[in-house]
């Protein structure tokens, strides 16, 4: 009995503490400029789709990257990157719930004039202090 109450409480705590430890969501799109696309009008087009999905459920507290290289030994197919933190997974999952009909779809089908981004990876990160 005593054992059961033991693993029961231990299973609490980490229920508890968990979301206190979790990662970010942190998903990086590698993109494609197409012809005629500047740094500018591809941050532009990326400061209107945070704006947008900023006022989906989920996405609230999003934050968004535009990586550019510099210097760069190898990128392959890749001429810029474009990154989205979200606070949580759970935010995460409310975001991808409600993209399907929604303006940030819509502004990611437009968004091909200015760069393909056909490869993406979803991350968990832990900022370094």
């Amino acid at each position: 009995m005593k054992r059961t109450v033991l693993w029961t409480l231990a299973l609490l705590v980490l229920f508890v503490a968990a979301p206190g430890f979790a990662g970010e969501a942190t998903q990086m799109w590698k993109c494609e400029m197409e012809d005629g696309a500047t740094e500018e009008a591809i941050k532009d087009r990326a400061q209107t789709w945070l704006e947008a999905a900023k006022k989906l459920d989920g996405g609230e507290n999003f934050k968004a990257y535009v990586f550019f290289p510099v210097a760069v030994n190898a990128v392959g197919e890749m001429d810029m990157m474009f990154v989205v933190v979200a606070p949580s997974f759970a935010e995460w999952g409310k975001f991808w719930d409600a993209y399907a009909d929604s303006p940030v779809n819509v502004i990611d089908e437009h968004g091909k004039d200015l760069v393909i981004c056909p490869n993406s990876v979803l991350w968990e990160s832990f900022p370094v202090k």
